[in-house]
């Protein structure tokens, strides 16, 4: 079976991400490496015609404004006539209550195609009561059980992701378990694999195929990239490296996944 990076690299998927401060030069790097194009636009005054020109696009609540929220709202619904997916990131739900709104108003708003978050992240949007411990959104809730949770409140498409990675629609489960602890150590490698998500989505119509696939990829590439560089810093151009250089065929006989219904 092909893996979808291949189709990503053929088609040259545009991404276009209203994200966070913090990440845009990681994030448009990293989709670069994919083989997709990035497109960094936020002023409410082009978001429209910018996400219908698209291939996807990504809302990421990092560094957020009322402006920036307002802009994701109107790029959200111009996306969604334009049948463009959208991936949401609700980086830090649940930290205030402004950042919580606004990742429900956009929720009300626009037809979110899946929303990529860590276990604190979905459990707190999703009104689950769970422990979170520190910034990183860990959580003793299992994720399974969480996931189950989460989905039959959001009914959107979920990708959980911590050291075990879940992505659940109505009818598919998928656990992931490649990757490696130096993700959490370089800012920016969860709102990167949002924006890779978004990538696949572009070339799939099946979001349990493109999400189950990107994380495996990117799982593979951090693994490989770890082997080589075990220091952040290092480790961050290596992780680069091999997003540009991993193969479908790589991927395969690495992956390790675990479905359910």
């Amino acid at each position: 079976m092909r893996h979808l990076i291949e189709k990503v690299r053929k088609q040259q998927p545009l991404i276009h991400n209203i994200t966070n401060q913090v990440v845009m030069n990681f994030t448009a790097n990293g989709l670069y490496a994919v083989g997709a194009a990035p497109v960094m636009a936020h002023a409410k005054e082009e978001v429209e015609e910018m996400a219908q020109m698209a291939s996807s696009l990504v809302l990421n609540i990092g560094t957020l404004t009322k402006e920036q929220i307002d802009a994701m709202i109107l790029a959200g619904k111009a996306a969604n006539q334009a049948g463009v997916p959208v991936v949401l990131d609700p980086v830090g739900v649940g930290a205030t209550t402004f950042r919580t709104n606004s990742a429900k108003r956009i929720l009300k708003e626009v037809n979110v195609t899946c929303i990529r978050g860590n276990a604190g992240e979905i459990a707190n949007l999703a009104g689950v009561e769970t422990e979170v411990r520190g910034v990183d959104g860990s959580s003793d809730t299992d994720i399974q059980q969480l996931a189950n949770l989460a989905f039959k409140t959001l009914q959107v498409p979920l990708v959980i992701t911590g050291e075990e990675d879940v992505v659940i629609d109505r009818d598919t489960r998928v656990s992931v378990s490649n990757g490696h602890p130096l993700l959490t150590k370089v800012t920016g490698t969860g709102c990167l694999l949002s924006a890779v998500i978004a990538a696949f989505l572009a070339v799939s119509d099946n979001v349990v195929e493109a999400a189950t696939d990107a994380l495996s990829y990117y799982g593979v590439a951090a693994e490989n990239a770890a082997d080589q560089q075990g220091f952040p810093g290092s480790f961050q151009i290596a992780f680069l490296d091999q997003l540009s250089e991993v193969d479908g065929e790589t991927v395969n006989k690495k992956k390790q996944l675990t479905r359910s219904s």
